[in-house]
């Protein structure tokens, strides 16, 4: 059975690969995950790639670690990041690496989600898509946060913005003004993003669900250059 991440990275990898400079340059990918990300696909295309994660697999494609704790690089010709931007301690440190790290020319690539836009005719949508609790083996985030803001019995963007505090999350217009501080945007796309947690909802029924207004776009890819 195909999990939430391996349904995210199937559907995401040709919005990464599309940017790609040729092989076999360089890539890192910040914060890879257990499963690695993009990383064995990259190896598959011959570039020389290293994900970057604490819970990284094993394996001399990875380094178990945070990006801002690893090791001094450069030369790199594309930095990814895949929903990890929003959840590291320093965004500035995170970019101030990436930016020096990268040869020149080099591209970096960010699908990321924007929290703050996750309103609640959005979270609606998601839930009302939801399996019931028991329905699945191992819920997932949307249903801790269907359950939660049951428990809570606060209005949805006051359960929303005090969730994400605590959890100390980024902000996508910080990351986006973070992002074009250091680099030259070169496109900014939305993206399906509720898909990969939703087993019956493809990206593409996602898509048409923000065309036709019943919810908002919460996840972007921003590609920029030095």
């Amino acid at each position: 059975m195909t999990t939430g991440d391996e349904a995210w990275l199937t559907t995401a990898w040709p919005l990464v690969r599309a940017h790609l400079p040729p092989p076999p340059g360089r890539v890192l990918e910040i914060g890879c995950g257990p499963i690695g990300g993009f990383v064995p696909a990259l190896l598959v295309e011959a570039y020389d790639a290293l994900g970057i994660d604490p819970q990284a697999p094993p394996g001399a494609a990875y380094t178990r670690s945070t990006f801002e704790e690893s090791a001094a690089t450069n030369g790199v010709a594309a930095f990814v990041a895949s929903t990890s931007l929003h959840h590291v301690q320093s965004l500035d440190r995170v970019l101030d690496r990436v930016a020096a790290a990268l040869a020149p020319g080099g591209v970096v690539i960010v699908l990321e989600w924007a929290w703050e836009r996750f309103d609640e005719s959005t979270a609606q949508w998601c839930f009302d898509r939801l399996p019931a609790d028991g329905g699945v083996a191992s819920p997932g985030w949307l249903h801790d946060h269907r359950r939660q803001w049951s428990e809570s019995g606060r209005p949805w963007d006051e359960y929303l913005s005090t969730w994400a505090r605590g959890h100390g999350l980024h902000p996508g217009a910080a990351m986006l003004s973070a992002l074009d501080t250091r680099f030259r945007r070169t496109s900014l796309d939305d993206v399906a993003y509720f898909f990969s947690e939703l087993p019956e909802t493809t990206a593409e029924e996602e898509a048409r669900a923000v065309v036709a207004g019943q919810l908002r776009p919460s996840a972007f890819r921003y590609v920029g250059t030095v």
